[in-house]
């Protein structure tokens, strides 16, 4: 990697640090412009450098780029993986990876930034909407529209073909620093699907629940009444990871009226509500406490645990998991115990409420990867992700190589292959698939690749089991104005931040009016109404835009 001083990186460390790795016009500085140039393509100076417009390979000599890019906990190292083989043979460019586990990534790619030690290309990058919009108009990442059309033929066409793609990854002051990523299948539209042991259920003699409150009972009953019938009191009643996404427990919030995301931000009739100041939020933070954690029926490690030991324990030698989060029964509890759990529905509260949340976004992502102004070779490297942006590639890239995950049917289409018994896709996809750039969308999902059969098995259980419960809105994908990502980026990082310790502190040791009130002053001190204006003013500009 290359060195590039840049003071306003050390200046942008701090705000930077604290953004969420998934979170979702000014005038152009000197060092804007000169990344802008640096988009240009002088085509004879890219013939001289062997470096093909069309074709493969993409250069006739070995070129080698760098890139860093987060890691899965069960992949490999990227050059190691069949995908990327297979794409150095055919464009006969090799990539020098620094791949970070994705738990790190987030830290270690602003230290990076902020130093200075700077890749050719951050690939499945995380960079957020302030980040591109910060680091491309000082000039450490370029734009990339102009490269799109000379060097990306597959992204091109479908940028033209899917012009609300090309909208969803234009910046407000007209430039692409992100290239998309999107399996365009609705699958995120609630993450939460809630599973429990029916085997335990039926040993002990208990319903199937419908309420919160027989849920309760039922996992005070696994902790109490020994159901693996070993002797041993080692049975977890439930489990989750907090504030995380697929693992969490705010879907359970909709049992009090109010249904909890990540964000803490729902839509309803239009307007914006942060969840967590509400009185249902406060209901079900004492439900959790008084009823699930002072009893022990919330395993302690919830709130610490990263998702391989999450994982691990549905699959000990004897079975110690009574329920959990987790949108694939399987993945955690593995192929020969799936049967022996059954996903819960939204559950019926105290006060006969029973609503699950809507997952905020939805659309593509624009972070896929991002070219540095370090980039001796943009012209090549946009070449080399380009390949990524053809279907059948991009199917491949999702979820793994034609041979090992996928065969071609008689009419072209990717049909997956059997797996091992014993094998989890999710844990395979792992091994076998970066995911990190390429678009599938809906129609390709009708012509060249076959949906995973756990994604339509995710389909339907969202269809049956949590549609019909489901909030009518969502907070869509909204590329803010710069000035608003500026007054985001200084209030939510730590008010978040700030919302979600809290929560754990209350589930954990409880809480009284007096804290509470604390609690919430804080958070309204911290800038609550004035994050909540900008949400507010960017959705009705969204919404007027659409009619």
């Amino acid at each position: 990697m290359k060195k590039r001083g840049s003071v306003a990186l050390s200046v942008l460390l701090a705000g930077s640090m604290m953004l969420s790795a998934c979170s979702g016009g000014n005038e152009s500085n000197t060092g804007n412009k000169q990344g802008n140039e640096n988009t240009g393509s002088n085509n004879t100076a890219t013939e001289d450098a062997g470096i093909r417009k069309d074709g493969l390979p993409i250069v006739d000599e070995k070129l080698t780029l760098t890139m860093v890019s987060p890691k899965a906990p069960l992949a490999p190292e990227y050059n190691e993986m069949e995908i990327f083989k297979r794409l150095e043979t055919d464009t006969n460019i090799h990539v020098e990876w620094d791949n970070i586990p994705d738990t790190d990534y987030a830290e270690k790619k602003n230290l990076l930034l902020a130093s200075g030690d700077l890749p050719d290309a951050f690939y499945g990058s995380q960079f957020s909407d302030y980040e591109l919009i910060t680091y491309g108009q000082d000039g450490t990442i370029v734009p990339l529209e102009d490269l799109i059309n000379e060097y990306a033929p597959n992204l091109k066409k479908l940028l033209e073909e899917r012009p609300d793609i090309k909208a969803a990854i234009t910046a407000p002051d007209g430039h692409i620093y992100g290239l998309p990523t999107w399996e365009e299948n609705e699958l995120g539209t609630n993450p939460f699907f809630h599973a429990i042991n029916t085997t335990w259920l039926e040993k002990l003699g208990l319903k199937f629940p419908e309420t919160l409150d027989e849920y309760t009972e039922a996992l005070l009953a696994f902790k109490t009444q020994d159901p693996n019938g070993n002797g041993k009191a080692d049975e977890i009643p439930f489990s989750f990871m907090h504030m995380q996404w697929c693992m969490d427990i705010a879907g359970l919030f909709g049992a009090f009226g109010m249904p909890d995301n990540l964000e803490h931000r729902i839509v309803r009739d239009g307007k914006v509500i942060f969840t967590a100041t509400q009185p249902e939020y406060k209901e079900a933070l004492q439900y959790f406490n008084e009823k699930w954690y002072k009893q022990g029926l919330i395993d302690p490690e919830s709130f610490t645990q990263d998702a391989p030991q999450y994982l691990a324990k549905g699959k000990t030698p004897e079975p110690i998991l009574g329920s959990y989060v987790w949108w694939e029964v399987e993945e955690v509890v593995g192929s020969d115990r799936a049967d022996n759990y059954a996903l819960v529905p939204p559950l019926t509260g105290p006060t006969g409420e029973k609503t699950i949340g809507r997952g905020n976004g939805g659309g593509p992502g624009r972070n896929a990867f991002v070219i540095t102004s370090e980039n001796e070779h943009p012209e090549a490297t946009m070449r080399w992700i380009d390949q990524q942006y053809e279907p059948y590639m991009a199917a491949q890239i999702h979820w793994g190589p034609i041979g090992i995950i996928y065969e071609k049917d008689a009419n072209g289409k990717l049909v997956n292959l059997p797996l091992e018994d014993g094998v989890s896709m999710g844990e395979f996809r792992q091994k076998v698939a970066p995911n990190g750039a390429g678009v599938i969308t809906a129609e390709h999902f009708k012509t060249i690749v076959d949906m995973e059969p756990r994604a339509k098995q995710r389909k339907m259980d969202l269809e049956k089991y949590y549609e019909p419960y489901m909030e009518k809105e969502n907070y869509p994908t909204i590329f803010f104005e710069p000035e608003e990502l500026d007054q985001i980026n200084q209030i939510e990082p730590d008010l978040i931040k700030f919302v979600n310790t809290q929560r754990a502190k209350f589930i954990v040791d409880g809480m009284d009016d007096k804290a509470w009130d604390a609690y919430v002053k804080t958070v309204q001190d911290m800038g609550l109404d004035k994050l909540m204006e900008i949400y507010q003013t960017a959705l009705d500009r969204y919404n007027t835009a659409l009619k």
